[in-house]
């Protein structure tokens, strides 16, 4: 299983809009797919329709209870996605696990423990305490959803040191797969000079695909929906299905098919 969190300390960049998204562009090709919500706000999981009724075992059981994981998957209306929905519990979880000697690496043992899914994306909540921080020792790479605004690469910056102290002492094979421009516009003359920035400081990190404002990626999770269920026509679903394709197109060759 290839395990990719999606994570960037900055709130409102769209992390889980390309989480809910992107679980969906691979689960609609064939890829066997689970999302896990670490994020106390839960915004992952009312996305994708799962509502409070149904998140009786969530991602907090998993971490703080050592919860198998099979118990805290819920199927959701997508063929071929599951999830586990986090709750407000979250919150409290980096207290409670802070006396704990594996805490970096409960949400590893509980995925280890459980393989049965060809990739799983980490929704991480906006910080870069304990819950990320299990995520990235967990995952196997990293995508990271950046919005074209003028402190872009300064919250960036500090991502990328966590993830070298992270290599260091927790998961020397993490690797970033990619940076996603995200809420691109256009008309914007500033959006334009830091998509060029960045891409001067990354390379060929950042990927081609750009993912656009739109009013239609914005609607979508109040219908507890992905905007490719919702509207799979619109510019921003249209960019995240060409965000999926060249995604896959950075996988390691033997996971380049289903």
């Amino acid at each position: 299983m290839l395990t990719i969190a999606i994570a960037n300390q900055k709130g409102g960049v769209g992390k889980t809009t390309t989480a809910i998204n992107m679980a969906t562009a691979m689960a609609a090709t064939g890829w066997r797919t689970l999302l896990i919500d670490l994020d106390p706000q839960g915004n992952a999981s009312t996305g994708m329709g799962v509502g409070a009724e149904s998140r009786g075992v969530s991602s907090y059981d998993v971490l703080v209870d050592e919860v198998p994981l099979t118990e805290a998957i819920v199927e959701t209306a997508i063929p071929g996605l599951d999830i586990v929905p986090a709750t407000q519990d979250l919150s409290g979880a980096e207290v409670e696990l802070v006396s704990v000697e594996d805490r970096a690496a409960r949400l590893r043992t509980a995925l280890r423990d459980h393989q049965g899914y060809e990739i799983c994306f980490i929704d991480c909540p906006p910080s870069l305490g304990l819950l990320t921080l299990n995520a990235l020792c967990a995952a196997d790479t990293l995508l990271v959803p950046l919005q074209c605004e003028f402190f872009a690469l300064e919250g960036l910056s500090q991502l990328l040191q966590t993830v070298e102290l992270v290599k260091q002492r927790f998961n020397p094979s993490l690797g970033i797969i990619g940076v996603a421009l995200t809420m691109f516009d256009r008309r914007n003359r500033l959006t334009d000079q830091v998509a060029d920035d960045v891409r001067d400081c990354l390379g060929n990190v950042v990927f081609d695909t750009v993912i656009p404002r739109n009013v239609r990626l914005s609607e979508a999770p109040s219908y507890g929906m992905p905007a490719l269920i919702y509207d799979n026509e619109c510019a921003g679903s249209r960019a995240y299905i060409g965000l999926a394709r060249e995604l896959i197109g950075r996988f390691p060759a033997e996971r380049q098919a289903a």
